[in-house]
């Protein structure tokens, strides 16, 4: 029997800079969730780029992403850093069928989310510049002389802060530190 049969799941935005290391934070979190508890889910995003062994996705053509999405299977599509990302429509069952679900995206699909899941949940991963731009050096996914990851810097020390958050985790130092606290918040959506 499912015990979250009636319950009403729970739909999170996981944003932050290129760099402020939202996946590590995730994966950290949810290594020590309670086993009692139904797990979180975090949908594969699809993405147009060559695949990454930082990030785990569905790597698709452009002209793929294309067909998928004017086939509808995307709930959530955006355009950044020249490259499409989309988020199946998976989630939105899981979520009604009592499921928190974690999905990292970029902040400007927000408005438009929020006024169609009036109870989106926010969560910022806030991180200083210097150490953005020391953690987007490192990963390597792009040369510093690509236009791509100057957009990428130039975009991190515009928007270091997020009000519109429900929910800030400050990832600037020990992960353990920042994962706990996102565990911690997304413990009292789990009805414990």
């Amino acid at each position: 029997m499912n015990k979250n049969k009636d319950k009403k799941g729970q739909l999170f935005f996981l944003v932050g800079n290129s760099g402020s290391g939202k996946d590590s934070l995730l994966k950290e979190a949810l290594d020590k969730w309670p086993k009692d508890l139904p797990l979180v889910k975090i949908p594969r995003r699809y993405i147009t780029r060559p695949l990454h062994e930082t990030e785990p996705f569905h790597s698709v053509s452009p002209k793929e992403f294309h067909k998928m999405k004017t086939k509808g299977k995307f709930c959530f599509t955006w355009h950044i850093y020249d490259l499409d990302y989309g988020v199946p429509h998976e989630i939105l069952q899981w979520v009604q069928n009592g499921a928190l679900v974690v999905v990292n995206v970029s902040r400007k699909i927000i408005p438009e989310a929020r006024r169609e899941f009036p109870t989106l949940k926010v969560i910022f991963v806030k991180v200083p510049f210097a150490i953005t731009l020391d953690r987007i050096k490192k990963r390597g996914r792009e040369d510093p002389s690509d236009p791509i990851f100057q957009e990428r810097v130039a975009r991190a020390r515009k928007m270091e802060n997020y009000s519109d958050a429900d929910f800030i985790v400050d990832n600037s130092g020990d992960l353990h530190i920042g994962a706990t606290q996102l565990r911690n918040y997304l413990l009292s959506f789990a009805g414990k």
